[in-house]
């Protein structure tokens, strides 16, 4: 730890304080992530300027090379992202994504269904949240483009269903990491229970995550349109513009690509039914292998999610590149150059995201250094409050904390034992799990909201929208929803029941539903087959 820091300890919150200002107030993530990691590094090596960029270079090497070995987990996600990126240009090469699109129009006769499409297939593709963000957004894009909802509501409604459904479900790599952790805490208390029923107990006080994952559908239906996000919709139905063509989308192909018609809906299928196979075989095939048993807990504690997730893209690549070859060897257009350059676009499409997603990962990985969650951890320790409140308060501090660290699950790790042992301290039982999912439910709230959590751009990846349009368009509903959360934690607190907690959550999103049907009205919404006549 660097002089500067161990004399003023409050100085770890300003490199994410300062890039997370920076995105709000210039909206260029590149330059506001780079400011916070040359301030971190600076910080650490007590602003030596030669030593904090020696600093800076390490943590992008870390990325590639750490330990002595190939850091194969950021690799991995790195590869994967031009995997998807190469497997959207052939399918939509093919004429799958067409094809795919003009069937389920004449299903999905309404934008609703349109936008429920990703909501079901956010809550059916569980297991993870990396995974989910990328594979429902190349799954929903044809059917929301068609009917004109805009790549900010689609972002929305990927993230709301990724981490918030994943930190619920014990059968997930959230699940999975979230009871290791609970085990030694359920063990130092007098609980008698399994990490399994600990982890349930836990995930019905998380109120974040179920007031987030309501919300969504909420939304959809009633037709809420909160701040930018009404910008961006009435863009959409006006224009047919389904993002600001001013700014960088990631995920974006070519428009110069060639089409072939007449396309099969099964190009676009079988490529998606066998990355979703691959992911799933990926992820029984390392966790096993690692565990030793077939137990799914312990395979979905043990697995590599992602090298799990490279298996899966690499079985989609196939099928996509087999039907486009199928499919267009006899269209004139299709030549070996035509091959290649669905190659270069679809790896150029994903550029944008992995040149944020990088800095990101640079920023999260100096920010432990300097200490950051450490600091924020210890004003929980210190703090002099009773175990009924340390529920509303480690939600707020696990918020503020993944808020600023971007990442929910290096808040898990720090907070769920801070909590947990305040509380065994306590002999206070009955409060360990609620404020238990009350840390998760903090730090699912912060890493939702935060610019630079990496859930956060791989969900506007997979959606094609700017980062930072996601980021403000999603922002009123993820405080909507936290401030329904923070009063279902005050009535825990007040009366120590979970289940008013969770009547006062339902009765908060239905107040939220009323205020805005009252203070808002919908944007008009034409049906795309009108809007074109």
């Amino acid at each position: 730890m660097s002089d500067l820091i161990t004399e003023y300890p409050v100085l770890t919150l300003a490199p994410p304080v300062l890039a997370l200002t920076l995105v709000i107030l210039t909206r260029k993530v590149l330059i506001s992530l780079g400011s916070g990691v040359l301030a971190a590094a600076l910080l650490i090596h007590d602003l030596n300027p030669l030593s904090a960029l020696r600093a800076v270079w390490d943590a992008f090497a870390a990325n590639f090379w750490a330990d002595g070995e190939v850091n194969t987990w950021s690799v991995y996600i790195v590869a994967f992202l031009l995997v998807l990126g190469v497997i959207a240009a052939f399918i939509m090469m093919s004429g799958g994504t067409t094809a795919f699109a003009l069937w389920a129009m004449k299903r999905i006769e309404k934008r609703p269904g349109a936008m429920f499409l990703p909501a079901i297939l956010g809550i059916v593709i569980f297991i993870d949240d990396y995974f989910n963000a990328l594979a429902v957004g190349q799954i929903s894009r044809p059917v929301t483009d068609q009917h004109r909802v805009s790549r900010a509501k689609l972002a929305y409604i990927i993230d709301s269903t990724s981490a918030p459904v994943s930190v619920l479900s014990p059968v997930s790599s959230w699940g999975a990491y979230i009871m290791g952790i609970l085990v030694p805490i359920i063990a130092a208390s007098s609980l008698s229970m399994s990490s399994v029923q600990a982890f349930l107990g836990a995930a019905v006080s998380n109120f974040y995550a179920i007031g987030a994952a309501i919300m969504v559908w909420l939304v959809i239906f009633f037709r809420i349109d909160l701040g930018s996000m009404r910008t961006e919709e009435r863009r959409a139905l006006t224009s047919g513009e389904l993002f600001d063509p001013a700014v960088d989308v990631p995920g974006q192909l070519s428009d110069d690509l060639p089409v072939h018609d007449p396309g099969a809906r099964r190009a676009l299928i079988v490529p998606f039914a066998l990355l979703v196979i691959g992911v799933f075989a990926g992820i029984v095939w390392t966790g096993q292998r690692a565990a030793g048993t077939w137990d799914i807990f312990d395979i979905l504690a043990e697995t590599d999610a992602s090298a799990a997730l490279m298996v899966g893209g690499l079985l989609g690549l196939a099928a996509a590149v087999y039907y486009c070859l199928r499919n267009t060897r006899k269209n004139p257009q299709f030549a070996r150059s035509t091959f290649a350059r669905g190659w270069i676009e679809g790896v150029k499409s994903m550029l944008p995201a992995i040149a944020i997603l990088i800095p990101a990962w640079m920023l999260g990985d100096l920010i432990e250094q300097l200490g950051t969650g450490d600091f924020l951890g210890e004003l929980v320790e210190a703090s002099q409050i009773s175990a009924g409140w340390l529920a509303p308060v480690v939600f707020i501090v696990a918020g503020a904390m993944s808020f600023a660290t971007g990442t929910s699950w290096g808040s898990f790790g720090l907070l769920l034992p801070i909590a947990g042992g305040i509380i065994n301290s306590m002999d206070q039982p009955d409060l360990l799990l609620p404020v238990l999912g009350a840390v998760l439910a903090g730090a699912v709230a912060g890493d939702h909201a935060s610019p630079i959590s990496d859930t956060t751009i791989l969900s506007a990846t997979g959606s094609s929208c700017n980062v930072i349009t996601h980021v403000v368009t999603q922002l009123p509903y993820v405080l909507s929803a936290s401030v329904c959360a923070t009063l279902a934690y005050v009535a825990l607190a007040l009366s120590g029941s979970v289940v008013l907690g969770l009547v006062v959550l339902g009765v908060g999103l239905a107040i939220f539903v009323v205020l805005m049907k009252a203070l808002t009205t919908p944007v008009a919404a034409k049906e795309p087959a009108e809007a074109l006549q």
